[in-house]
This record gives structure tokens, C-alpha cells and sequence, in this order.
């Protein structure tokens, strides 16, 4: 088990300094690469075959959803078709460590006829793929970190690291933000977290538990207890919010006053000035509001401040909002 742990030790510490090294070759080829992707009318084409082809799909993706137009060609399908998805517009990043791949190559003599730019990600920097490209990134690794010293292991890692540089480059000199990341993952954690507004999960209408001031309290109870949210909402004729009462303050109130409990007005046990949201606020921001208080639900208003709805923290957690 020990000789195991050292190989895994070895492997990181391998592609680590490979990185670091990596870091210390960013120059002008890098801006001008990141210059002409930010300048691209239409999309960037990721192209890469083998290995290297999985962590050009990855570049694409990452690209692709962080702002950046981006799709993933493959180099022999483009040979056989695919490169009508290429336009003069475009940008192609071609990823090969040898810079000598053939499927690449060929590509080259199309490319160069539609003027479209290339970005060459290789590991040669002398290499056929790197004299014709107009920004050239060097991702050559010291040594690849398995035994035999050809698997690509450090090689891949430092392209797909080199992907990612030009990724969060962009997304600086776009001014992309996180608001705009959650926008092409709504389905994602963070797109719910950045998308779900109050007023998607709120109850209203007949779910909402009301109730008047003079309303006694064993109505007020009922109330509670059929539509379930813990919580009445204590209202004036116009529905203009005069407080809260909780199933905590039922609990409480009865230890206090007994039977004589329910006999009690809403008006004599209700929380004035309740906690309230805005119906068109994050839920994450309503969900950060109640553990601050340690409360389970918010009156939601409209601009107005008008009753519109209660948000329960059930419906936040259920959606997966954290």
C-alpha cells in the first residue's frame, strides 16, 4: 500500500512542477492568443485528436460557458465534411503536442485559405503546426508523470491548464460575471442559486394562511394547521400586513396562558413588523435572511408593499438552493 501511495505522490508532484514551469512561460504569444479569440466575429473551433482531443473538448466546453462561442471539431471528421462548420470568422485552436499530428496538418492549407486564425497549443514549439499558427503556446512538459515516460499524463494536464488560462482571461476582459455564468447553467446549483427568484417559489392565494387581529386564537390555530407553512399571517381588511404569529409563539402562549390561550385576539400574540422580501429577490438571498434570524419563512411584497405571497425555507431546500 505504501509503494502505491509514493507512485500517486510521485504522479502529482510531476505534473505540479510541470505546471509551475509551465507558468513561467506566458508571454507576449499568450496575449496575443487571448487578442484574437476577444476579437473573433464568430466562433472558436477546438480541434485535437486522441488525448488530446478530450482535453480540447473540455477547452470547448469551458469556453462555451464562460461566454466564448466554442464548439469542439474533430480533425478526421473535419477531413471528410466537417470542416463546412468553419467560416472565415472563426478562430481554431489546434491542440497537438507534437505539433506533427496528420489529421491536424491537413487542416492547415484550408484554414490558411480562409484566412482563419490559429492558435496552436503543442508541446514543439519547432514543429509544423507551430510555424504556421499566429499564436503559439507552449505547453512542453520536463517529463510525463508515469513510468515509461510517453503516457500522456503531465503533457495533458498542462493543455488542459493552459484551456483554462485562456478561459478566465476572457472572462476578465469581458467583463463576464457570475450572474452570466449562472445564465448557461440553469440547471446547475449556481444557476438555480443566481436564477430562482422569490416569487418562482412563494405561496399565494388560497395557500396563504391569514387571519384579522380580532381573530381568536383557536381560529388562528386552524388556520396554521391546515395550510401547513407553520406560520398566519395577520392582515386588515385591505390586506395590509399588521403582523405574524408562529407555530413557536402557539407553543409558547398556551405554556403561558393555558386553555385561556385560545381565547386570546391575533392582536395579543402576534410579532409586529414581521421579517419581509421583495418578490422579485433571489431565493438564496430569502434563504440568507432566515438563518440570520433563525426563522422558517418570509412575508414576500410586491413594490408596492403589498401582500403577495409567504416563502417557506422547504421550498428553497427543495429546489436544491443552498
Amino acid at each position: 500500500m505504501q509503494n502505491l501511495i509514493e507512485v500517486a505522490k510521485k504522479v502529482l508532484i510531476v505534473e505540479a512542477e510541470s505546471l509551475q514551469a509551465l507558468s513561467k512561460r506566458i508571454n507576449e504569444d499568450f496575449v496575443k492568443a487571448v487578442e484574437i479569440i476577444h476579437s473573433c466575429k464568430g466562433r472558436v473551433v477546438v480541434t485535437g485528436i486522441g488525448k488530446s482531443g478530450l482535453v480540447g473538448r473540455k477547452i470547448a466546453a469551458t469556453l462555451a460557458s464562460t461566454g466564448t462561442p466554442s464548439f469542439f471539431m474533430h480533425p478526421a471528421e473535419a477531413s471528410h465534411g466537417d470542416l463546412g462548420m468553419v467560416t472565415e470568422d472563426d478562430v481554431v485552436i489546434a491542440i497537438s503536442n507534437s505539433g506533427e499530428t496528420d489529421e491536424i496538418i491537413r487542416l492547415i492549407p484550408f484554414l490558411k485559405y480562409f484566412n482563419v486564425k490559429i492558435i496552436a497549443i503543442t508541446g514543439n514549439t519547432q514543429s509544423t503546426l507551430a510555424k504556421q499558427a499566429d499564436a503559439v503556446l507552449d505547453v512542453s512538459v520536463k517529463e510525463e508523470a508515469c513510468p515509461f515516460g510517453f503516457i500522456p499524463t503531465a503533457s495533458t494536464t498542462a493543455t488542459l491548464a493552459m484551456g483554462d488560462a485562456l478561459a478566465v482571461a476572457l472572462i476578465m476582459l469581458n467583463g463576464f460575471k457570475k450572474e452570466d455564468f449562472a445564465f448557461f447553467h440553469p440547471g446547475g446549483s449556481l444557476g438555480r442559486r443566481m436564477l430562482t427568484k422569490v416569487k418562482d417559489l412563494m405561496h399565494r392565494g388560497d395557500e396563504l394562511p391569514l387571519c384579522f387581529p380580532h381573530t381568536v386564537m383557536l381560529d388562528a390555530v386552524l388556520e396554521i394547521s391546515s395550510k401547513r407553512l407553520g406560520v398566519v399571517i395577520v392582515v386588515d381588511e385591505s390586506r395590509k400586513i399588521k403582523g405574524i404569529i408562529t407555530d413557536g409563539d402557539v407553543r409558547r402562549g398556551v405554556q403561558r396562558y393555558g386553555k385561556e390561550f385560545f381565547d386570546l385576539r391575533a392582536s395579543q400574540i402576534m410579532t409586529v413588523n414581521p421579517k419581509t422580501i421583495k418578490e422579485d429577490e433571489l431565493a438564496a438571498v430569502a434563504l440568507s435572511v432566515m438563518q440570520k434570524y433563525s426563522i422558517t419563512s418570509l412575508i414576500v411584497l410586491d413594490s408596492d408593499q403589498t401582500l403577495k405571497g409567504l416563502i417557506h425555507i422547504h421550498d428553497i431546500l427543495k429546489k436544491g438552493i443552498f
